[in-house]
């Protein structure tokens, strides 16, 4: 057992002792119960490459899409319905958050079968204004971007978030000091959701100061540092900002430019470089720049996302533009697709 397990499991143990009162608390308050979510469905195409390939000639098609997560089957598709439920009160709550549909299977990958729609499970105990504690199952802090489409500006995914971890299980604090933040934790190795599987932790940490965040996850053997920023540089221009590097894994930045021409219309970009050293998005040293144009639409609890989006890899022929045989194609090194969304908020 490493030196930083050994710590982790002292960790564990102070930290649900200290939990453990949250039940007397809960007596000695009044708390609010509130459902949300959202419901998601999409078209997508590819503009200049085929939607299919059978290079194997046996009627079993591959889809060809970006390899970053979700929004990214083809024709008319469905993304998820997303049911949160919460319980707050002044000093304890919690949050039950299920995901149903190929969007959240994907973003509940480590689960275990009959667990497979649980996308969040966590308590949670305000010991006061400045310490918040939290236990069970909650999405990552690290990346800009979330599972949530009603959360995000474009449809789509980034490659960083998309490779990045989607969810934790451990316990974790967070702390207010006047314009600073910070956030320390101990988690189950990353998306392993449902418990343990190896004995294993990652340490988890945050520090937060005017809308920027520097977070960090990290073991003995692995080490990620994320930068995510936003800024809203006038009343109609806002500028997010995201930078990773995940040990031999994976690095990246992208910039997130959005402006609101009316309450109702607002368009941005997303631009983004990801140098893949080991995820194997294609191979196992390759480069991808991803422009994404997306427009949002709202009306009323609806929101309208028409989406073009171009991605360009650093390695030749590896996008099938033209395909008629496994012996009759063509190839090259860009992607470009169109995604139009629906999604409605509650």
């Amino acid at each position: 057992m490493n030196t930083f397990t050994k710590l982790s499991k002292r960790f564990l143990i102070a930290a649900m002792l200290l939990l453990a009162v949250v039940t007397v608390k809960a007596q000695e308050e009044e708390s609010s119960f509130s459902l949300s979510g959202s419901v998601d469905t999409y078209f997508r195409t590819n503009l200049n490459a085929a939607n299919y390939t059978d290079f194997d000639d046996d009627g079993v098609k591959e889809i060809q899409a970006p390899g970053s997560s979700f929004a990214n089957l083809p024709g008319f598709s469905l993304g998820m319905v997303n049911l949160i439920a919460a319980y707050e009160g002044e000093k304890v709550g919690f949050v039950g958050d299920l995901v149903f549909g190929p969007r959240g299977a994907d973003a509940v990958f480590g689960s275990a079968p009959a667990l497979n729609i649980v996308n969040q499970l966590y308590v949670y105990w305000n010991v006061s204004d400045a310490l918040t504690i939290t236990a069970g199952n909650f999405n990552t802090f690290l990346g800009y971007e979330v599972i949530s489409p009603s959360a995000n500006f474009n449809y789509s995914t980034s490659y960083m978030f998309s490779y990045g971890p989607f969810s934790h299980s451990g316990v974790k604090a967070d702390i207010s000091a006047g314009d600073v933040s910070f956030m320390v934790g101990v988690f189950n190795p990353t998306d392993a959701t449902d418990f343990n599987p190896s004995g294993e932790y990652l340490g988890g940490a945050q520090i937060g100061y005017g809308g920027a965040y520097l977070n960090f996850l990290f073991d003995d053997e692995f080490f990620q540092a994320d930068l995510t920023a936003g800024w809203d540089l006038s009343e109609s221009f806002y500028l997010g900002v995201n930078a990773t590097s995940a040990s031999d894994n994976f690095f990246g930045a992208a910039l997130y430019l959005q402006n609101s021409f009316s309450d109702a219309f607002s368009m941005g970009l997303r631009g983004e470089y990801f140098s893949d050293k080991g995820v194997g998005v294609l191979t196992t040293d390759e480069s991808i720049i991803d422009l994404t144009l997306s427009a949002n639409y709202t009306v009323g609890s609806l929101t309208l996302i028409p989406e073009v989006r171009l991605d360009s890899f650093s390695e030749d022929d590896v996008v099938v533009t033209e395909f008629n045989s496994p012996t009759d194609f063509k190839t090259g090194s860009s992607l470009s697709s169109f995604v139009i969304a629906a999604v409605y908020s509650f």
